[in-house]
């Protein structure tokens, strides 16, 4: 340990397992779905603008998937693209709903937003730690 590294002396918290990421993975993706097909007259949370929504849902479940699936991360991507795309087919069949291709690249925004979250904080978390001992 380098005594002159305040964060090196502190204890190390243990990690989150793998099971409870892919757990809050599967639970995220499910109420997006949920979300995205209930019928408009329904409340619903949201962020008061429908391509925030998708940018914040996108963006949490790129999050989520890339913790839950290390190492899998283009197809973590390229999954919730195909995602994004199947909503939008459909609410192309719900009655109260209907599909929008700007939707799609507000999910595509929101998985890049969660993409250069995930990497900020692997940085800030290399940098914190100090180089190699």
């Amino acid at each position: 340990m380098n005594p002159s590294n305040p964060v090196a002396l502190q204890p190390r918290r243990q990690p989150i397992p793998l099971l409870a990421w892919r757990l809050a993975f599967g639970a995220c993706v499910l109420a997006v779905l949920v979300l995205a097909l209930v019928p408009t007259d329904v409340p619903i949370p949201s962020t008061g603008w429908d391509k925030s929504n998708h940018l914040l849902a996108f963006s949490v479940m790129a999050l989520l998937g890339m913790r839950a699936f290390p190492g899998r991360t283009m197809a973590v991507l390229a999954g919730l693209l195909a995602y994004g795309v199947l909503i939008e087919v459909l609410q192309s069949f719900t009655p109260s709903r209907s599909a929008d291709w700007r939707d799609v690249v507000a999910d595509a925004v929101g998985l890049a937003l969660g993409w250069a979250v995930v990497h900020l904080a692997r940085l800030v978390i290399r940098l914190r730690a100090g180089p190699p001992a």
